[in-house]
């Protein structure tokens, strides 16, 4: 008599163990998956439990029970039911089990540092000036910035005038009307 396997040995992700049963080799393999969550009412569904759906669109459904398909197939809202998870996450119920701590921030201490264009000790010295003295140099530095606008303003109105006065020699040389017009075409005009 010859001893047949059952299963054969495999090499897989799982775990396996192997008994003896009187002559015979059964090999066990248990598949570690992950857990997953039902459609429907939220709970955990552990490896080799629940129901699969599959709908026309090829989109899979998990439930935990018979109950959750019944009532995801009768088009209940699991948000009006007490005992699903999307209710008790809408009515604030699992929150003292769920609160993580936040994490405080290290508040970073204030240090001067030089910056592209001004050292340390320029930085320092704006800071130290009385208001009075920087409100005196904001004004000049404005003064400064009209007087140069009106500067450019008057430049402008110079060569303006300047093209004006060439436009009116040239056109001097030129009779006024030009030739004469003709009679308008078009019928009465006005309003109808």
């Amino acid at each position: 008599v010859s001893t047949i396997p059952i299963s054969k040995k495999r090499k897989s992700g799982g775990l396996s163990s192997t008994s003896s049963n009187h002559g015979s080799q059964v090999t066990l393999f248990l598949h570690l998956d992950k857990t997953e969550l039902c459609r429907f009412s939220g709970a955990k569904i552990y490896p080799g439990r629940g129901i699969r759906f599959v709908r026309s669109d090829s989109q899979v459904f998990l439930f935990v029970n018979s109950k959750c398909k019944r009532y995801f197939h009768n088009r209940l809202k699991p948000s009006k039911l007490t005992w699903t998870a999307m209710y008790r996450k809408q009515h604030k119920k699992d929150i003292a089990a769920e609160t993580v701590k936040k994490r405080r921030r290290t508040t970073k201490k204030p240090y001067s540092r030089s910056i592209v264009g001004a050292t340390l000790e320029v930085i320092q010295k704006r800071r130290a000036e009385k208001p009075e003295v920087r409100d005196a140099a904001r004004e000049a530095a404005l003064r400064e910035i009209k007087e140069r606008i009106k500067k450019t303003k008057d430049e402008k109105k110079a060569k303006k005038a300047e093209v004006t006065a060439k436009t009116q020699k040239a056109s001097k040389g030129v009779p006024r009307g030009g030739a004469p017009k003709g009679a308008k075409l078009g019928g009465g005009g006005g309003k109808r």
